[in-house]
């Protein structure tokens, strides 16, 4: 039996364990493929889900091919009684399938891409005879094969078309945990408000949760944690992209995009580079999962106006205020300084952006939506033509049957939202979105999202009409994020 020395220490996970449970009860031998960037907490829940079963969880290293396999020839010699002989990749894979043939088993295998060549070719090869092994193998063992890893774009190509693997595993994305569940590794914090900004800077990343989970506030947390050169997070966003080429020239993109979302233009201009080698760039960091070219409501896939956006929350903080800071901070400025000069006073800007999608996913849950997006596009063309305003942006629109019905604006700031953010919706907003291509209801329900609350005259406004909708963000944010109240 597999005995996990953390198992108490494990929090949440609830429906990939569930997943998993039923993977493991059903008679389907298909292997899953289970993978999400570093970080997201994969190995713990692999070993959450061996703990007390009959299971071997087997991690691949950095290491040349024969003495990992030696390694795991050594590890795999108390469950089998005797040392295999582990000569390649496939005859890994028939000692396991061999060794589950009268009682079922788990096998682990971690950061599985490790374990192969560095060449398509070879790479292929390797699955090419890892698959006959399977074909011949399968049927007659109890195996239950769970194969690992961090480097999402390796991973996927194992369930690609053209790939040996072909048919033969089960994706299971693992995903940062969302702020509902995120909750759980802050269990010392009774304040939604500031255990939403922990999430934000985390990212839902279990690992950076449990690091920010101390006592004190966040500056004090995040300065001890984050910002010093000592802290357990300082050196993480480096680590992260330890395996890329040219890091200067990807850590300057995502430096970037660190402050906000860009157009290609303003990054080309940005890193003083030429278009093809910054879409080079752009498409390594895409296929990495770390950014992501995102189009407005309606657009076509090829369409001109996409904004490149740094998709990781706590890179996107890493490289807007320790990248920048790294030299000063070993050379001696106080983290809690950085904190208060660079940090604070723009904290929420960057947990904003945070706090639009937790609303997408609020108005999923709550309003009665097919379909939530964001927009953005052209002003009204009479108010360009005449200088006033050139574009328009809606944190969300909520669509049925292909029209839009509702609109959303989210503030994460502590002012009140007054009765002028409504009047900018219903004056400038709404009239650019019908002028756009989409269909628009002609009654179009307004959510109004702000940290602050909101004004007297925008809650008699709303007490009157049934078309607006004021959320109350720390009551929301207190509960479930599916479960959330309005006021």
């Amino acid at each position: 039996m597999y005995e996990w020395s953390a198992v108490g220490e494990f929090v949440g996970r609830d429906a990939e364990l569930a997943v998993l449970e039923a993977w493991w009860n059903e008679a389907d031998r298909t292997p899953i493929s289970l993978f999400g960037r570093r970080r997201c907490g994969k190995s713990w829940l692999v070993r959450r889900f061996a703990h007390s079963r009959r299971a071997v969880v087997l991690v691949a290293k950095r290491t040349a091919p024969g003495v990992q396999l030696d390694d795991f020839a050594d590890r795999l010699e108390p469950h089998l009684g005797v040392r295999p002989a582990l000569d390649s990749l496939s005859d890994l894979f028939r000692v396991l399938f061999r060794a589950a043939r009268t009682e079922k088993m788990l096998v682990a295998i971690d950061e599985f891409p490790y374990l192969l060549p560095s060449t398509e070719p070879e790479v292929e090869r390797e699955l090419t005879a890892i698959a006959a092994v399977w074909e011949q193998e399968r049927d007659s063992s109890q195996l239950k094969l769970l194969l690992c890893g961090s480097f999402v774009a390796q991973m996927e190509s194992l369930l690609a078309e053209r790939s040996p693997m072909h048919g033969r595993l089960r994706p299971m994305r693992l995903h940062p945990v969302p702020y509902g569940e995120a909750r759980l590794y802050l269990p010392s914090l009774t304040d939604p408000v500031e255990a939403f900004e922990r999430f934000a800077i985390t990212g839902g990343m279990p690992r950076y949760l449990s690091a920010l989970s101390g006592p004190g506030s966040v500056g004090e947390v995040v300065a001890s944690r984050v910002l010093d050169p000592n802290g357990a997070l300082f050196a993480e966003g480096r680590a992260l992209l330890e395996e890329l080429r040219e890091p200067k020239v990807y850590f300057s993109v995502l430096q970037t995009l660190a402050d906000g979302d860009k157009e290609s233009g303003e990054i080309v201009g940005a890193l003083r580079s030429d278009a093809q080698k910054v879409s080079k760039y752009l498409a390594v960091l895409e296929d990495m999962r770390l950014v992501t070219r995102r189009l407005p409501a309606g657009a076509e896939p090829g369409a001109r106006g996409g904004h490149w956006h740094l998709r990781d929350p706590f890179l996107r903080f890493w490289f807007r205020f320790v990248f920048p800071f790294a030299d000063d901070l070993e050379a001696g400025l106080r983290p809690a300084t950085l904190w208060s000069t660079e940090v604070e006073p723009v904290l929420a800007d960057h947990v904003g952006v945070e706090f639009e999608d937790y609303m997408r996913t609020w108005i999923r849950a709550t309003q009665s939506v097919s379909q939530v997006h964001q927009w953005w596009g052209n002003s009204l063309n009479t108010l360009r033509r005449d200088g006033i305003r050139t574009t328009e942006e809606i944190d969300a629109i909520g669509v049925v049957r292909k029209r839009v019905t509702m609109v959303a604006e989210a503030r994460w700031r502590r002012s009140q939202m007054d009765v002028g953010y409504l009047n900018e919706i219903e004056a400038f907003k709404l009239p650019a979105l019908r002028q756009s291509k989409l269909k628009v209801a002609s009654e179009v329900r307004i959510v109004l999202a702000c940290l602050g609350g909101y004004s007297e005259g925008l809650h008699e406004l709303a007490a009157e009409r049934p078309d607006i909708v004021l959320v109350d963000v720390v009551a929301a944010l207190a509960g479930d994020p599916h479960q959330a109240t309005t006021q």
